[in-house]
């Protein structure tokens, strides 16, 4: 299915490309749509596409340990992609892609992608940011994990899955936020309630409200914030546009945008 080499994709790493270089892949582009629970690729899959969410898909990089326990590294949504992005070769992935929201997504051929980014330094260079970017919160992620207490950690981790919605209310599980953050179900449902005691959150069946962000972001670790500061330094051109343009966090750090 051709993809509008103009028009919006729903996916802001992709609608921050010049013309030019939107053209190069708009033709291989392939639409595909994800329902919630399923796998986009498995760990140790050799890389043969990217993928890139769209509106309000979320994928996460998921590790599953010998005796099954799962956690998250890193959450994806429609200001990324995932797959091979700067190497060479089909090399197999190191992480589960699940899907935690589904919906639109887009995939490339990786050796599309490795083609057109030799006929554009411009489009490698975006891509190399982004690589960026995605390694600073994995770095962030293992960091926050050995250091702060889980009462911050799932502060921290509703930040970034609100990142990529629309709205205060997510469509999450505990049995899906545990498993995200390596932690028994009990034990983070009694976190929950006493987030939700402090006014934070509010807690349903099967979703999630994040009642006052500001207040959840003061009471978070810095480990939120310091990756979207540093995401909107390296990739100002998508950290500047659609919702993410009114983000205090995106506004503060524009002047440090590189050109």
């Amino acid at each position: 299915m051709a993809i509008d080499s103009a028009g919006p994709t729903g996916n802001l790493l992709l609608d921050a490309l010049s013309d030019h270089d939107r053209a190069l892949i708009a033709p291989d582009l392939e639409a595909v749509s994800y329902a919630r629970g399923q796998t986009a690729f498995e760990a140790s899959d050799a890389v043969t596409h990217v993928t890139f969410p769209c509106d309000y898909t979320v994928l996460a990089l998921v590790i599953t340990t010998r005796d099954g326990r799962t956690a998250e590294t890193a959450t994806i949504g429609h200001d990324g992609v995932a797959g091979g992005l700067v190497g060479q070769g089909r090399v197999p992935a190191f992480a589960k892609g699940l899907v935690q929201i589904g919906g639109p997504m887009l995939r490339l051929d990786a050796d599309r992608l490795e083609e057109a980014a030799s006929r554009s330094a411009s489009l490698r260079a975006l891509f190399t940011r982004y690589a960026e970017c995605l390694v600073a919160q994995l770095l962030q992620t293992a960091a926050c994990n050995a250091l702060h207490p889980i009462e911050q950690r799932c502060l921290r981790w509703l930040l970034t899955f609100q990142d990529r919605i629309d709205g205060d209310t997510l469509a999450v599980t505990h049995e899906l936020m545990a498993a995200m953050l390596g932690v028994q179900r009990t034990y983070l449902t009694r976190i929950l309630r006493v987030l939700q005691d402090q006014g934070l959150i509010r807690v349903a069946r099967g979703r999630i409200t994040v009642v006052d962000r500001a207040a959840v972001s003061a009471a978070a670790c810095e480990c939120h914030a310091r990756v979207r500061i540093h995401c909107a330094a390296v990739l100002g051109p998508v950290y500047g546009t659609g919702r993410y343009a009114h983000d205090p966090i995106v506004k503060a750090t524009a002047g440090q945008r590189p050109h």
